[in-house]
């Protein structure tokens, strides 16, 4: 194995090459030189250096009125994860039905006598609940629920998408928000939540993660993390903590996959991370299943 650096060992921490101080394991795709997240500009695959974009837009007629240096940067997959959220709000407010079809649980008789949850082959809730949040139901307080949680995804979702790029963001919120719906399942198979905690709990442990391998202050999502788990183990709170601690257990984990990887063992880990931690709670879901009497198993 080669270093980039002739003197430096072979255990030495990679930096951007064009901000020696910052410590960076992301590279560019085209000319391969370490990347700290200021220098990361989107590409069709990973990220590039601001000198290999401007390389290649030479060679690209710009339409005119077109931003420059990278400039075009959206973090479409947290717009997008919040539009989700806010359309099945108003199904919520629409219908009652559109709620209980949808949260999560793992065996429940609802509201119109019928018994459902993911013991009864709807695994689809392990999904579905992370975009669901509470039904105001004349309660002006209700909404806090959703406002918070796309306050959070607004803030936090933004950076991370751009350190991980929007697939291994994406993966990372969904499989958050699922881990969450798991450990619900598997602790209490008979309780019911809807919200996107948990996935959001998975960002906060992410940018934590990834914040202290990249030199980022942590100090204010350390803050918002433990008022957060205050809150939900304060007494008297309808909460699911399941979801939130789940979600913050594996978005803790796929980051720090992520970071602490070697740099050529990169590309592997950013598609086996994603599907082992995805096998193993398939592979969780499936044994509570099957230890639940009457399931569909």
């Amino acid at each position: 194995m080669t270093s980039d650096s002739p003197s430096a060992p072979e255990t030495s921490v990679p930096s951007c090459y064009r901000h020696p101080g910052r410590e960076t394991y992301v590279r560019c795709t085209r000319c391969d030189r370490f990347i700290c997240p200021d220098c990361m500009r989107e590409a069709a695959v990973g990220h590039q250096c601001v000198e290999c974009v401007n390389e290649g837009a030479k060679s690209v007629r710009r339409p005119s009125g077109a931003p420059r240096g990278g400039g075009d940067w959206r973090p479409t997959v947290t717009f997008a994860l919040i539009g989700l959220c806010v359309v099945a709000f108003l199904g919520e407010i629409a219908s009652s039905r559109f709620v209980y079809e949808l949260l999560m649980t793992g065996v429940a008789v609802m509201p119109d006598g019928s018994v459902g949850g993911v013991a009864e082959g709807q695994w689809y809730r392990l999904v579905t609940s992370m975009f669901l949040h509470e039904r105001p139901n004349g309660d002006a307080l209700a909404i806090t629920h959703i406002l918070f949680n796309m306050w959070a995804l607004w803030v936090v979702g933004p950076p991370l998408e751009r350190m991980l790029g929007r697939v291994r963001f994406l993966a990372l919120y969904l499989l958050a928000g699922i881990g969450g719906s798991v450990l619900l399942y598997v602790l209490d198979p008979g309780g019911a939540a809807v919200g996107a905690s948990g996935a959001i709990f998975g960002l906060f442990a992410a940018f934590f993660v990834l914040g202290l391998k990249l030199g980022i202050p942590v100090q204010p999502i350390v803050l918002v993390l433990v008022l957060n788990l205050v809150i939900t183990f304060a007494p008297g709170t309808n909460i699911s903590w399941q979801g939130h601690i789940g979600g913050l257990a594996v978005g803790g984990l796929l980051a720090a996959a992520y970071a602490y990887t070697p740099p050529r063992l990169q590309r592997m880990v950013n598609v086996a991370a994603p599907a082992v931690v995805a096998l193993a709670l398939l592979l969780t879901v499936v044994v509570k299943t099957a230890a639940i009497p009457g399931s569909v198993l």
